[in-house]
């Protein structure tokens, strides 16, 4: 079946692999274990024998130690018998085990010859065994009879025949220990002989097992890459796909070479890749008209587009274009549209850059909104107000680029924008019916949003925020208190700031512009009429045609003739939406 042609191959391959390791394995073991019986006749009848011939050595030396010994005892007055016969029986086990070593060694040297499978220098060990036998039979009895003979002087305490016996004796012992030093000597040269035939053995089976694995592993190697080239030849091309993929390129397909289960996965990567670049271009489409965040959002997360919604703080923008009317007047429908789009795109830039969700242009004005899951808490206060210096910012240059793109030299009337800003509790959520749906914001900062823009128009300002938004942006913009508002459809009034600049890059007039008109409204909530008039002034003097300071001052001159009711809390009310 085709479904199971790679598992054929990868077994294939496998069972390949496993023959080869079984050779190469089973090799490696014969020439070990060749190694390792060398190994085993070095250490364990070479070196025996050479050591038993030693010991035999030893234990000639110590016979006739205890030979010199059974002499002092006998020379002494009176003869110390009990040490005599003490020494003459370490004589008599010395002599046992110097003919027990002979015989080790006699048996080891045979078991040398015997053994056919390894190579051994048989003619120079016979000679050794009979040189041993000779040593352990001739020599030993001469000097065995000899020592008899000593012994019966040292019974008749004669102590200069125990002299000459003595030296008798010593030159026996020392052609019995020359002899054997001999035999030694030989045997050394056999067992170093033996030990270069074995690390030569144990050199040539590593050589050839490295032989033997390195011509298994190449072999392996050539057979796997002939098997596997054709499986993996068609995963790299999918491999580089799915790269090209997940860096954006959409724009190819791979072409299909097999019939396996590659080829049925190559073509599935295709139509899968087919069915991205579709959505993409449904995604692109979608993301011009509702902000790419939101539609990831709603892609990736269902819970957004949950009919539940939920409730969350969150902060909210209104932008209105001041003098839009008068602008338009006169233009033809495609200036109108050019200048629309570029002023929407001129005002939408800094809420984009500054991480905001643009939720609708309504004819000139722009409602955006900062918080959850699309900006922390704690920054959306701070990102919304810094959008809005931004904005403000950018309009003059918007002002500049009109008469370019309607072709005049100048247009008619100037143009500004108006930003309200405030921050509280939302509800949030995919908001419409069975039919069409909308993720927006709802709920009392949204209206106080959109009543803080209007309020604008009333003091003459450009971006009014409420106390919330103030207090939460504190740390990165310089505001100043404008008023106490009871705004449309509130019953208490709350204070509200005019945004002034980024922190700490305000200039001495502004400075100087906010302490005065600080000054001025504790006056005028005091009903200091006259103090009020004068910081007020002074206000304008710092910063002349300042709107709100135009605005309290013509307010203060109106309640020096008329003045409030009592009771009157300093607050505004605003009752026009």
């Amino acid at each position: 079946m085709i479904r199971q042609s790679i598992k054929r191959q990868i077994v294939g391959i496998a069972v390949g692999l496993i023959i080869l390791m079984v050779i190469t394995s089973a090799i490696s073991m014969v020439l070990s274990s060749k190694v390792a019986h060398y190994l085993d006749e070095l250490t364990s009848k070479y070196v025996q024998t050479y050591g038993h011939l030693s010991r035999m050595n030893v234990r000639s030396v110590e016979q006739a130690l205890a030979v010199r010994q059974m002499a002092i005892a006998k020379m002494q007055s009176p003869p110390d018998d009990a040490a005599y016969a003490e020494r003459r029986k370490v004589y008599e086990a010395k002599g046992i085990e110097v003919g027990q070593e002979a015989d080790a060694a006699r048996k080891l040297i045979n078991e040398i010859i015997d053994d056919v499978t390894t190579v051994s220098d048989d003619a120079i060990l016979a000679r050794i065994d009979s040189r041993i036998e000779s040593v352990n039979k001739d020599t030993r009895r001469y000097l065995d009879e000899e020592n008899e003979r000593l012994f019966r002087i040292f019974e008749s305490r004669d102590f200069e025949a125990m002299r000459t016996g003595l030296v008798r004796v010593d030159a026996l012992r020392s052609d019995l220990n020359q002899k054997i030093d001999a035999i030694r000597s030989d045997m050394l040269r056999e067992v170093r002989a033996d030990a270069v035939v074995t690390m030569r053995n144990q050199q040539r089976t590593i050589f050839v097992s490295a032989i033997v694995t390195g011509l298994a592993a190449i072999l392996g190697l050539v057979v796997s890459i002939l098997v596997s080239t054709g499986i993996t030849r068609p995963v790299r091309r999918l491999l580089d796909g799915t790269r090209a993929v997940e860096a954006g390129h959409l724009d190819g397909s791979i072409s299909v070479t097999t019939r396996d289960e590659i080829g049925q996965l190559t073509g599935a990567f295709n139509r899968m890749v087919e069915q991205l670049r579709h959505n993409e271009r449904v995604r692109e489409t979608f993301g011009k008209y509702i902000d790419p965040r939101v539609v990831e959002g709603l892609i990736n997360r269902p819970a957004l587009t949950a009919a539940d919604g939920q409730r969350r703080v969150m902060t909210v923008l209104f932008c209105d274009m001041k003098g839009f009317t008068s602008l338009s007047e006169g233009m033809t429908p495609q200036g109108l549209v050019k200048v629309m789009n570029h002023y929407l795109s001129t005002i939408s830039g800094p809420i984009r850059s500054h991480r905001g969700i643009i939720d609708k242009y309504i004819g000139d004005a722009v409602m955006a909104y900062w918080g959850p899951p699309f900006t922390d808490d704690g920054d959306q206060a701070r990102f919304a107000c810094l959008a809005a210096i931004e904005m403000i910012e950018h309009i003059a240059t918007f002002r500049m680029e009109i008469p370019e793109l309607l072709g005049v030299r100048q247009v008619p009337s100037e143009c500004d924008i108006r930003i309200g800003i405030a921050t509280g509790e939302v509800l949030v959520g995919s908001i419409g019916s069975e039919f069409m749906m909308s993720y927006t914001v709802m709920g009392d900062a949204v209206n106080m949003a959109s009543r803080l823009e209007a309020a604008n128009k009333v003091y003459g300002s450009r971006s009014l925020v409420s106390k919330a938004t103030a207090i939460a942006a504190g740390s990165e913009i310089e505001v100043r208190e404008i008023d106490r508002l009871v705004l449309a459809g509130h019953a208490a009034s709350q204070q509200v700031f005019e945004i002034m600049g980024r922190k700490d890059e305000l200039s001495s007039e502004q400075i100087l512009l906010r302490t005065r008109y600080a000054e001025g409204l504790a006056a005028y909530r005091a009903r200091n009429w006259d103090e009020a008039s004068i910081a007020f002034d002074a206000a304008l003097k710092a910063v002349p045609g300042d709107g709100p300071a135009m605005t309290l001052a013509a307010r203060v001159k109106s309640f020096r003739s008329n003045p409030p009711a009592d009771g009157w809390d300093g607050a505004w009310r605003l009752d026009h939406k």
